[in-house]
C-alpha cells in the first residue's frame, strides 16, 4: 500500500492553514466580546454570548465546508469512493498468482536428478528467510495486507512435505519481523542465527529427521532506494559482534559471513542440498558450484500472496519447471560494465539549482553516465565473449533466457522464408523425456558487424513462444514470424536513423542466449536506410536523430577492435563537474518562466462556448474528428487548470461537457486504492511473470487486473512498468520485467491488452531511463548515446505503444540529459505521438515540485498532467493568460478525455456524473445544521425576550416601590 509521506501532510496542513488562521482570528475577536461584556448583565450579557456562541458555531461550519469543497475536496472524493472486489473475483485471480509462479519459478540446477522429492517426504528448511520471505517489493508496487498470504513453509506444506518444525521455531524466535526497505527509510539487515546457535543437538535431530536440506536466501527491494553496492555504507545491524556481515566494500548481492557460515554449515551435514533463491535482483551465484552437495538451486522471485503453493508444487514434480531466466546472473557483479557508474554522483557546481526532496532534504543536480551503451545485460557478455574480451564460462553462471525442465526437449528449425517484410520458420518441440512439461522457443539474430561501424550485439532476442503442455514422445510446431526490419540497428553518427546493413544475418533458435540449437543465415543484398521518405513499417513518421544532447560528452563502450576502451570508458567518471555548455541549458523551476516560452503566432482559442456537446457523445469517435473542436471550446480555464493540476489517482471532473472524475489506482503487481482501502491481492513480481516467457499469462493478469479494477470503479492502472534492468542493484527491478526490451515489451502489451478487454487503461512507466532509484528525485541528469536509448531503454516502451495499445503513459523523475523527461517535448511530442503514434495522455511520476516539476513547462512539451490530488506551489499553470499557455491546456484537456471517454469510465451507466456520495451527504448536514442553527438562534432570541420582559416588569415593579417610598 501507499506509505504516507510526511512531506504531504504538511503540504495538507499548510492548504488549511489559512482557513484555520481565519477560524483562529474569529474565534479570538469573538472571546475578546466575551471578555469585554463580562461586566453586562442581565438579558444583555445573555444576548452578547449566546450570539457569540452562534457566531463561534457559524465560524466553525463555514471553514470547515471552506476546507471540504476547497483544498480537501479531491482527497475526501477519493476517499469516500465506492466499489468492492467480489469474491469470486478475488478467488480467481489467486489461483492466476499460483499459476504465474508455476511457469515462473526457474530450476537452476538439478544435479543427480534430485528434484523433484516425494511429495511425502521429511524436509529440512534452513535460513531465517524461510519464515521471512519476499512476496514482492516495496513502495508503490508492494503487497496489500488485506488478503491472507501463503508462506514458503506453508506452500511447501500443502504439497505434502513434513517440514522440520524445531528450524522454523528456532528462526522466528531470532526474529518475528524482517526489517523494513521503506521508501524513505531503509534498513538492509540480512537476520541470520550465527552458526555457533545451531545446537549439535538441532543438527542431529535435523539429519535424523532428513537427509535433504533446503536453504533460503532472500533479497528485498523497493521503490526509493537501489540495493547497497557498498553495505557499510547504510544502515545494517551485524548478527554478531565477533565479524562483520559485509566488509567495507562487500555489497548486497553476494553472500554475507552469516549466510555463508549457514551454507557451509548445512553443506557440512548434508549432501542433498537444495538452495531457493528468493529475490528478483540477480543475485551472485556463483557459490553454487563451489558446493557439491548444492546439487539442486531454484531462483523464486516475489510469489505474490500465493505463489509459494508452486514452490511446493515443483519441488514435489506435481509441476514440471518451465521459467527461463529473464536476466542474466554473473559471478561478480563488481566486474559488469556498468558497475562504476550506477549510483550517486552528484555535481560539484550545481549549487545554484537546488532543489527539495522527501522530507525537505536539499538536492543538488546529480548524475549517471550509461557509459555501456547498447551492451546491457547478455548483449554484452555473448558479444565480449565473441570478441575474446571475457572468458564466458568464467564469468556468467547463468545466462539469460536460462532454465532446466525435469523432462528433456528438442527443437527442430523449419526452412526460413522471408516474404513482404517478414522473416517466417516453423520450430517443431518435442518431449524426449518421461513427463509433460513445457518449452520456450527462443530466437535470436546476430548481425553483420564492421570493425568500427554501428555498434552490434552478437546476440540479440527477436521473437520467443511458450509451448502448451507437450506429453512424453509427443511434438507441437510453434510458427515464429518477425519483422525483417526489426533486425535494423540504430545510426546515431551516421544516417541518424535506422539502418538495415547488408550482409548475413545468423537466424538461431537456442537453449538460452548463449547456446545455439540450430542456426540459418539470410542474407540482406543491400544496405536499407529507414529515412523520412522509408520509415519502418511500424513507425508514423521516421524515427531520426532527437537526443544528441543526451550524450554530452561521453565516452560509450565500444566493440571496436575487441572492446580496446573497455577500460576507459567503464572506470568511475573522472569529474563531478557538469560542462559550462550543458549547464547553460539547464532548466528547472529557479530558471524556467513560461513568459519566455510563449510564440506570439498563436492565436487565443474559444473557451466557455455553448455549444450543448457532452464528452459521452465522443466516445467512439476518432482522436482528429472535427467534433473534438467544438467539444473543446466549452471548456473553461479554470476547467483544463484543474484537469492538469489536479491529476493524482483520478482524472478530475469538467462540468462544461459533463465529463465525469474518474479514479486511478497503483500499482504493478495489483490493484489498490490507497484512500478508500480496497484493494487486489498482490501478484508475483514483475521478474517472476517475465520469466514465464509466456505471452498469455501476462494478458491472463492483465485481463485480472481489469476484471478487479473495473468491480472497483477504477478505471486507471499505475502499470506495467518496463525500465530496463541495467543493474542488478536496482531497487525496483522487482518492479520491472528484464534486462531485454523485448521480452519486457512483449509481457507488457500483453497485460495492457488484458486490462483494455474491461476497458481500464494502464499507465506504462516510468517513461524513460529511469533505470535507478538513486537521486531519482535529485534532478538526475542521464547521459546516454541515442542509439542505446533506442534500442535499450525504448524498446519495451515502443512495443507497449504499437503493440499493446497503450492509452496512458507516466513520465519519469529523471532528466534525459539537461531535460526533464517529463517535459521533453522530443521524448513525449516527437517519438512518444509522432513516431510511434500514441493517442492518450502523459501523466507525471509523482508530483512533489521537488525543484524542477511545473505544470507550465509539463504541458507545453506534452506531459498533460500532474499526479497530486490537492494544490501545490507549481501543479497549477503560472501562466493561464497567454494563448500558448491555453492551446497548451486544451490540448492536454483532449488527451485526457479521449483516454477516459473511452474506457470503462463510459461504458454502459458508469459515467453517472453529478454529486459525490459525500457531497450529498455534506449538503445534507449543511441543511440539517442550518435548520439547527435556525431554530437555535429562534430559542436564543425568544429566551432573551423573556429575559428582557421579566427585566423590564421587575424595573417597572422596582420603580412602583421607590415611588410608594
Amino acid at each position: 500500500m501507499l506509505q504516507i509521506n510526511i512531506d504531504d501532510v504538511m503540504n495538507i496542513v499548510k492548504l488549511c492553514a489559512p482557513y484555520l488562521i481565519g477560524l483562529g482570528i474569529a474565534l479570538a475577536a469573538i472571546i475578546a466580546v466575551f471578555i469585554a461584556c463580562r461586566k453586562k448583565i442581565g438579558a444583555k450579557k445573555y444576548l452578547i454570548r449566546s450570539q457569540g456562541i452562534m457566531a463561534m458555531v457559524l465560524a466553525l461550519i463555514i471553514t470547515v465546508n471552506l476546507i471540504c469543497w476547497g483544498p480537501m475536496a479531491s482527497l475526501i472524493s477519493l476517499a469516500t469512493g465506492s466499489g468492492t472486489i467480489t469474491e469470486e473475483t478475488s478467488n480467481k485471480a489467486t489461483e492466476l498468482c499460483t499459476e504465474i509462479a508455476e511457469e515462473g519459478i526457474v530450476l537452476l540446477k538439478n544435479d543427480s536428478s534430485l528434484l523433484p522429492l516425494k511429495a511425502d517426504a521429511n524436509l529440512n528448511v534452513f535460513g531465517w528467510a524461510s519464515t521471512n520471505p519476499c512476496y514482492g517489493g516495496t513502495g508503490s508496487g508492494s503487497l496489500s495486507d488485506a488478503y491472507e498470504t501463503v508462506s514458503l513453509l506453508k506452500g511447501l506444506e500443502d504439497a505434502g512435505f513434513k517440514l522440520n518444525n524445531a528450524l522454523s521455531d528456532f528462526y522466528k524466535e531470532y526474529r518475528a519481523d524482517r526489517p523494513s526497505v521503506g521508501m524513505w527509510a531503509q534498513d538492509w539487515t540480512l537476520p541470520e542465527p550465527v552458526k555457533t546457535s545451531y545446537s549439535q543437538e538441532m543438527l542431529s535431530g535435523a539429519k535424523s529427521f532428513s537427509d535433504i536440506a533446503m536453504v533460503v536466501i532472500t533479497r528485498v527491494g523497493g521503490e526509493g532506494a537501489d540495493l547497497p553496492s557498498d553495505v557499510s555504507k547504510v544502515t545494517y545491524t551485524d548478527n554478531s559482534k565477533d565479524y562483520k556481515d559485509f566488509e567495507a566494500g562487500d555489497h548486497y548481492l553476494q553472500l554475507s559471513k552469516t549466510e555463508k557460515d549457514l551454507v557451509d554449515l548445512v553443506c557440512s551435514n548434508f549432501d542433498n542440498v537444495i538452495l531457493v533463491y528468493n529475490g528478483a535482483n540477480a543475485m551472485e551465484l556463483g557459490f553454487l558450484n563451489e558446493y557439491k552437495q548444492i546439487k539442486s538451486a531454484i531462483w523464486c522471485p516475489g510469489t505474490g500472496q500465493s505463489g509459494f503453493e508452486a514452490l511446493g508444487e515443483i519441488i514435489s514434480g506435481d509441476v514440471n519447471p518451465s521459467g527461463k531466466t529473464s536476466d542474466t546472473f554473473v559471478k561478480d557483479l563488481t566486474k559488469t560494465p556498468e558497475y562504476n557508474n550506477f549510483g550517486s554522483f552528484t555535481y560539484d557546481n550545481m549549487a545554484d539549482f537546488s532543489g527539495k526532496a522527501f522530507k525537505g532534504e536539499d538536492t543538488y543536480p546529480s548524475f549517471v553516465n550509461y557509459v555501456d551503451g547498447i551492451y546491457v545485460g547478455y548483449r554484452f557478455y555473448e558479444t565480449a565473449a565473441e570478441e575474446g574480451l571475457i572468458d564466458y564460462d568464467n564469468t556468467v553462471v547463468y545466462p539469460f533466457g536460462y532454465g532446466l525442465s525435469y523432462t528433456g526437449f528438442t527443437q527442430k528449425m523449419g526452412a526460413l522464408t522471408e516474404a513482404d517484410g517478414k522473416i517466417t520458420f516453423d520450430v517443431t518441440v518435442t518431449n524426449t523425456g518421461e513427463v509433460a512439461g513445457k518449452d520456450v522457443v527462443q530466437v535470436y539474430y546476430n548481425p553483420p558487424y564492421t570493425n568500427g561501424g554501428v555498434e552490434k550485439a552478437s546476440a540479440n532476442l527477436a521473437a520467443f513462444k511458450k509451448t502448451g503442455l507437450i506429453k512424453p514422445g509427443e511434438s507441437e510446431t510453434i510458427t515464429i514470424s518477425f519483422g525483417t526490419e526489426d533486425m535494423a540497428s540504430y545510426d546515431s553518427t551516421g544516417t541518424g536513423g535506422y539502418v538495415l546493413d547488408a550482409g548475413d544475418y545468423g537466424i538461431s533458435i537456442r537453449n538460452d542466449s548463449h547456446r545455439i540449437i540450430e542456426e540459418q543465415t539470410m542474407n540482406v543484398p543491400s544496405q536499407i536506410v529507414y529515412n523520412e521518405s522509408n520509415p519502418r513499417s511500424t513507425d508514423e513518421v521516421a524515427a531520426v536523430n532527437q537526443f544528441k544532447e543526451a550524450k554530452g560528452d561521453l565516452k560509450v563502450l565500444s566493440r571496436a577492435d575487441g572492446f580496446s576502451n573497455y577500460k576507459e570508458v567503464t572506470a568511475p567518471p573522472k569529474t563531478m563537474t557538469m560542462p559550462e555548455e550543458y549547464k547553460k541549458t539547464f532548466v528547472n523551476n529557479k530558471n524556467y518562466d513560461p513568459k519566455d516560452h510563449n510564440d506570439p503566432a498563436d492565436e487565443m482559442p474559444v473557451t466557455g462556448a455553448k455549444n450543448g456537446l457532452t464528452l459521452a457523445s465522443m466516445r467512439g469517435l476518432s482522436y482528429d474528428d472535427p467534433q473534438w473542436e467544438k467539444l473543446l471550446d466549452q471548456l473553461t480555464v479554470t476547467e483544463m487548470d484543474t484537469m492538469v493540476a489536479i491529476g493524482g489517482y483520478q482524472t478530475s471532473a469538467a462540468k462544461s461537457v459533463k465529463k465525469v472524475g474518474t479514479v486511478d489506482c497503483d500499482g504493478p503487481a495489483s490493484i489498490n486504492n490507497n484512500f478508500t482501502g480496497v484493494g487486489s491481492i498482490g501478484f508475483p513480481s514483475a521478474v517472476m511473470i517475465a520469466c514465464t516467457w509466456n505471452e498469455d499469462i501476462a494478458k491472463a493478469f492483465g485481463e485480472s487486473i481489469g476484471a478487479m479494477a473495473d468491480e472497483m470503479d477504477v478505471s486507471g492502472w499505475y502499470a506495467p512498468a518496463m525500465n530496463t534492468h541495467r543493474s542488478a542493484f536496482g531497487g525496483r527491478n522487482f518492479e520491472y520485467y528484464s534486462e531485454d526490451g523485448l521480452l519486457g515489451g512483449k509481457m507488457a502489451a500483453s497485460a495492457l491488452k488484458g486490462a483494455e478487454e474491461h476497458g481500464v487503461y494502464g499507465y506504462i512507466k516510468h517513461f524513460a531511463l529511469n533505470d535507478q532509484e538513486t537521486n531519482r528525485l535529485s534532478m538526475l541528469c542521464t547521459w546516454s548515446e541515442e542509439q542505446a536509448i533506442r534500442e535499450i531503454y525504448l524498446k519495451p516502451f515502443e512495443i507497449a505503444v504499437k503493440e499493446g495499445g497503450a492509452k496512458a503513459v507516466m513520465s519519469s523523475f529523471n532528466y534525459i540529459g539537461t531535460e526533464y523527461a517529463g517535459a521533453s517535448s522530443a521524448l513525449l511530442k516527437t517519438v512518444l505521438r509522432g513516431e510511434w503514434g500514441f493517442q492518450g495522455f502523459v501523466l507525471t511520476d509523482y508530483f512533489g515540485g521537488y525543484g524542477y516539476q511545473n505544470a507550465d513547462q509539463e504541458i507545453r512539451n506534452g506531459n498533460d498532467a500532474m499526479l497530486v490530488a490537492y494544490d501545490t506551489e507549481t501543479n497549477h499553470l503560472k501562466d493561464t493568460e497567454s494563448a500558448t499557455s491555453i492551446k497548451a491546456m486544451r490540448q492536454s484537456a483532449k488527451n485526457i478525455m479521449y483516454t477516459v471517454v473511452n474506457s470503462r469510465a463510459y461504458e454502459g451507466n458508469n459515467a453517472k456524473g453529478g454529486l459525490m456520495s459525500w457531497q450529498i451527504l455534506a449538503i445534507g448536514i449543511d441543511v440539517i445544521l442550518a435548520a439547527g442553527l435556525v431554530y437555535l438562534e429562534l430559542f436564543m432570541w425568544r429566551r432573551y425576550k423573556t429575559k428582557r420582559e421579566t427585566e423590564v416588569t421587575e424595573e417597572a415593579v422596582l420603580e412602583g416601590k421607590n415611588d410608594e417610598a
